[in-house]
């Protein structure tokens, strides 16, 4: 059964509030009436309320008063006043002042009722938006990320220091470390924080549309541009813009994003002239910046403009106290996309070998662990026998790259091509990644140790 809202009613003429009072018993509030406004005010400052109705005239603490005091952020305790016909302006006054709605005495038991209604439901409408910002707020902070190993607390201290800062910063780490949730939660913790937060992967999209969806294009710009698009920087502006795997960004793209940050300023594609832009640009990537400006494909210019302060991310088996947490962190997301598991936790031989293996997936790997033994484990703790075959039998023992010979290097690079391959689930895309070869390369050394 859904809890009654409660109701004061208060008037000096206690007779009309509680005719009004019991009317709204009948309609199902939990109504009462008081003929005294102190009362009503001690109600209303120890929180008892959920609606106030209130003479706007009485003696010693008038309805203005009880109106200024419902209005506490902590209260939120919407108000109707009641006034006679001559008092107009006072009850105009009240809604000035936060009252939600005023009725003209007399009035219909009817007309009361349509405007409670109404203030209780945007009541209602606010405390779940409250409690929408607070939830993305603690996910977009600080207190969002699980980190209680040194290695992450030495990462969270920085962020702490540069967060309120609109400096540009470089976040570097291995795939799948938790790159963009460091990144989320600088912007949470910023004075951007209201503002948006847009992402971008510079490897997901060819020059051309990446420049577009950068700084946007008009009508007509390029074959396909159909309609005008303002562009991510845009969509960002006043909160902050992502650049994920910047590393992979052509030469070319390069040179305009130097432009942007140094005149904060973006030409959309197809147009000659340039609009002022108010974003925080942050980049991530799990390259080498310096070792690709060494052979070309990386603007020395750039990285000292990115660079400003840098945040190097650890891999998992460097934080490895904090994998309890992130399982129960993992456990629950996982739940709540599939309400429909049994699994509420993992028994303690299970959380042993997930503390144990190395996670060359690092973080993102190991949610993704997490939530098969959610979807695929029968009681209400997974066991061994729910972990993947790599993860359950630990096959993590020393590269097998040599056997005690002496090797050509082109062999060794084969032989540990092909460890890093099983190591990885068989997932060439993250193990050019983690080698940080093209796929055409890595296919080419597997094939080749195949053959031997």
């Amino acid at each position: 059964m859904a809890e009654r809202s409660r109701i004061l009613v208060v008037d000096d003429k206690l007779a009309l509030a509680e005719t009004l009072a019991d009317g709204l018993l009948d309609r199902g509030y939990a109504a009462r009436a008081t003929g005294s406004s102190r009362e009503a005010l001690e109600a209303v400052t120890r929180g008892e309320l959920d609606l106030l109705v209130t003479d706007l005239r009485m003696p010693g603490i008038d309805g203005l008063a009880l109106v200024e005091a419902s209005r506490a952020p902590a209260l939120d305790i919407p108000v109707i006043v009641m006034t006679a016909y001559g008092a107009i302006d006072s009850a105009v006054e009240s809604i000035r002042r936060g009252a939600y709605h005023y009725l003209t005495k007399p009035f219909k038991l009817d007309e009361l009722v349509v405007f409670l209604e109404r203030a209780l439901a945007e009541r209602t409408l606010r405390r779940e938006a409250a409690a929408l910002r607070e939830a993305v707020r603690e996910q977009f902070s600080i207190a969002g990320l699980v980190g209680a190993s040194p290695a992450m607390q030495r990462v969270l201290a920085v962020v702490a220091r540069v967060a309120r800062t609109d400096a540009p910063m470089l976040i570097t780490g291995e795939t799948g470390s938790g790159k963009g949730a460091i990144a989320r939660a600088i912007h949470g913790e910023s004075p951007r924080a209201r503002g948006p937060f847009v992402v971008v992967n510079c490897a997901a999209l060819p020059e051309p549309l990446l420049e577009s969806e950068l700084f946007g294009h008009v009508k007509g710009a390029f074959t396909g541009a159909t309609a005008d698009r303002p562009g991510l920087f845009a969509e960002a502006e006043g909160g902050t813009l992502l650049l994920d795997e910047i590393g992979e960004m052509s030469a070319a793209l390069q040179a305009k994003l130097l432009h942007v940050l140094e005149s904060r300023r973006i030409r959309p594609v197809g147009t000659s002239g340039e609009r002022a832009i108010d974003v925080r640009v942050l980049a991530a990537t799990h390259r080498d910046l310096r070792r690709r400006i060494h052979d070309g494909s990386f603007r020395e210019d750039l990285l000292y403009r990115l660079d400003v302060v840098t945040i190097e991310v650890p891999p998992l088996r460097e934080r490895a106290s904090d994998i309890p947490r992130l399982v129960d962190r993992f456990l629950g997301e996982a739940r709540g996309r599939h309400p429909g598991s049994s699994v509420i936790g993992v028994t303690r031989d299970t959380l042993k070998r997930l503390c144990e293996y190395p996670w060359p997936g690092n973080v993102r790997e190991l949610a993704h662990v997490v939530e098969r033994c959610v979807l695929l484990a029968d009681g209400q703790e997974a066991t061994p026998q729910d972990l993947p075959p790599h993860v359950r039998e630990q096959r993590h023992d020393a590269v097998p790259v040599v056997g005690g010979e002496i090797m050509a290097m082109r062999d060794v690079q084969r032989r540990y091509a092909r460890w890093a391959f099983e190591q990885l689930g068989g997932q060439k895309s993250r193990t050019a990644d983690r080698l940080d070869v093209d796929i055409k390369t890595l296919n080419r050394w597997l094939a080749l140790e195949d053959e031997n």
